[in-house]
């Protein structure tokens, strides 16, 4: 038997009624998304990509279409079902990283595990285990003004990890980042994904979507193109010339 799409979604539509208008932002969108998939969103403003992405994300329903997700039937869930299934299933990493300033690397990453209902001692352990895991096992005590960009993303990138979820999303993660720290940034989600990680990219920079191994392309509301990407870059042969450059990678 084939293994079901871990994404199914099908005649996704989603409109917004302001005062007398009516705006299509999804037309109709049918998409699967296969488990271990790295797969970038894009499009330019208005295409529809982030009303997409926020329902990929279980951040709003659809208006129209089912939205299948691992199994679960997500399109027509309540708010506090929709939370729940975010916990669960989806790690977010975010352009502005989202942590909360007035705690460190460690609390940022634990912060899920408290809404999963974990024990400190728990939560704890596993996020020194998942910070470890992206090289900022001597940053746990830092708050995020006592860190670089490239820091405080991988700290984002540990808080999407910390659940084990189904799918990393992740908007713009670069955006914010200068070019040698993006390239740091995309080889920690290289990395991520070739332990077998769904990965779900949204950006509008080609360079960025490189480095996926599928591309989606929206255009007014609906795919406009989906293909593989056969000339996948890859973050390894560029960050090693950095190395032996000097460049220092412990203060990105």
């Amino acid at each position: 038997m084939a293994e079901h799409p871990l994404i199914e979604i099908t005649d996704i539509g989603r409109k917004y009624i302001i005062g007398s208008e009516t705006i299509h932002a999804l037309k109709s969108v049918s998409l699967h998304i296969k488990k271990g998939e790295f797969v970038a969103l894009m499009g330019p403003s208005g295409s529809g990509k982030s009303t997409l992405m926020n329902i990929l994300g279980c951040l709003d329903t659809p208006s129209k279409g089912d939205y299948i997700l691992n199994g679960i039937n997500v399109s027509q869930m309540s708010d506090d079902e929709l939370a729940e299934v975010r916990n669960k299933e989806i790690g977010f990493v975010f352009q502005t990283f989202n942590l909360l300033p007035k705690s460190t690397a460690l609390e940022n990453v634990a912060l899920p595990l408290i809404y999963a209902g974990k024990s400190k001692k728990v939560r704890d352990e596993k996020a020194l285990a998942t910070l470890t895991s992206v090289g900022l096992e001597h940053r746990t005590d830092h708050r995020p003004n006592e860190l670089s960009g490239g820091q405080r993303q991988r700290v984002a990138v540990a808080r999407a990890l910390i659940n084990d979820p189904s799918i990393i999303l992740a908007d713009e993660p670069t955006g914010n980042l200068d070019t040698k720290t993006s390239i740091e940034i995309m080889g920690l989600l290289e990395d991520i994904h070739s332990k077998g990680n769904t990965i779900i990219l949204v950006t509008h920079e080609e360079d960025i979507a490189q480095h996926a191994h599928r591309i989606v392309r929206m255009r007014d509301g609906l795919i406009e193109d989906d293909y593989p990407n056969t000339e996948v870059k890859s973050v390894s042969p560029r960050l090693t010339a950095l190395k032996e450059r000097g460049s220092d990678f412990e203060n990105i």
